[in-house]
């Protein structure tokens, strides 16, 4: 209670003191000595404050750009994430070196065109030369900014190679999920009606490139090769964001979204160019989706090429860790459904070995 009495005497101070300041303006005015306020004020004091100011910003601005330079600009990981930081750097050094020009004659003009009574304003109506210049040299610029951005994103976006391996990765409220194609290097069809509990994919058990699908708990990508992320959401909208590998791309319901890029730093790798062994990739939601928004994060782990292939091999299908659905294959597909999922593969315990390891316990 005393903290409100506080604040509210403290605004009704502002606002007396606001009122003897309008007040003594009016009588200056009635009595026709506001000119002389204006010349004998404070108004070379602001005009060299104006100076100051600009000063001390933009010795800040470059002292704060290179001295926390690797904290607010994380290393890059990915081929296109390269021509990414060109693209931004340039964009950066054109629009800054114009920004930087354009307040040092705001500072500087702001204090030589301070109000004196001797002085006299000058005016130009027009100039058709000035004109041109500042319409047609911007306009140039940020077409060639465009427009490179434009092919960079193109290519980022376009088709991925065939031999891409290619993940699916599927945002709701509030986690990721993440599929693989097995052996066949294929994802089978989903249907958001087939959603349940267990399937959370909604994958289509008709389909046979299902039956070998898995459903890691992390992302494993390997270095060095193109990865397709193809990416959805089953809600709302989501935001796949990786910084270190420069990517991202909105999840949207009900329409698959894809960036394809080419990791080159093994978490390995990372690891020891940050100096932190617990250093971790990761992708996180940028897109405010509700209130557990915060906790969408998921692991990725960039593998070298052959530990990439080991932890393939240790993959199981979620066909074989769900054996419940095997009854929503079409019975024509079973077989072809256990052999695929790995289902054939396992060993069923004879009944005397049950029972003999039963009567020793």
């Amino acid at each position: 209670m005393l903290q409100i009495v506080i604040l509210v005497g403290l605004v009704l101070l502002v606002a007396i003191l606001m009122a003897i300041f309008r007040i003594s303006r009016l009588l200056n005015v009635a009595k026709g000595t506001d000119k002389e306020v204006v010349d004998k004020g404070s108004n070379s004091f602001n005009a060299i404050l104006f100076i100051v100011f600009g000063v001390v910003t933009f010795g800040l601005f470059f002292w704060y750009s290179i001295v926390y330079y690797d904290e607010y600009t994380p290393p890059v990981a990915s081929e296109h994430g390269v021509l990414t930081d060109g693209l931004f750097w340039t964009t950066m050094w054109v629009t800054g070196i114009v920004f930087i020009i354009t307040h040092i004659l705001l500072f500087w003009f702001s204090y030589k065109y301070q109000y004196k009574k001797e002085s006299s304003a000058l005016f130009f109506p027009h100039n058709n030369k000035l004109e041109v210049i500042w319409t047609v040299v911007p306009a140039i610029v940020l077409t060639i900014l465009v427009f490179t951005g434009l092919k960079t994103w193109n290519d980022i976006t376009d088709k991925a190679p065939e031999e891409a391996e290619v993940v699916e990765i599927m945002g709701y409220q509030f986690a990721w999920k993440t599929r693989y194609p097995g052996n066949d290097k294929q994802l089978g069809n989903y249907d958001f009606r087939l959603i349940d509990a267990e399937n959370q994919f909604g994958m289509d058990l008709t389909d046979k490139a299902s039956f070998d699908d898995f459903t890691p708990r992390e992302i494993h990508i390997p270095k060095g090769q193109p990865v397709l992320f193809k990416i959805r959401a089953r809600d709302v909208l989501h935001s796949v964001y990786a910084p270190h590998f420069r990517l991202k791309m909105d999840a949207v319901p009900g329409m698959q979204t894809n960036f394809w890029f080419v990791p080159t730093k093994s978490t390995a790798e990372m690891r020891e160019e940050t100096g932190n062994p617990e250093f971790n990739y990761e992708i996180a939601c940028t897109e405010i989706c509700g209130k557990g928004h915060f906790s969408m994060r998921m692991l990725v782990v960039v593998d070298e090429p052959e530990d990439y292939k080991k932890w393939l091999a240790e993959q199981e299908s979620w066909l074989s860790k769900n054996e419940t659905y095997l009854a929503k294959v079409p019975a024509n597909l079973k077989e072809e459904a256990k052999k695929a999922s790995g289902l054939n593969n396992t060993v069923e315990q004879p009944v005397s070995e049950v029972e003999t390891t039963g009567a020793s316990m």
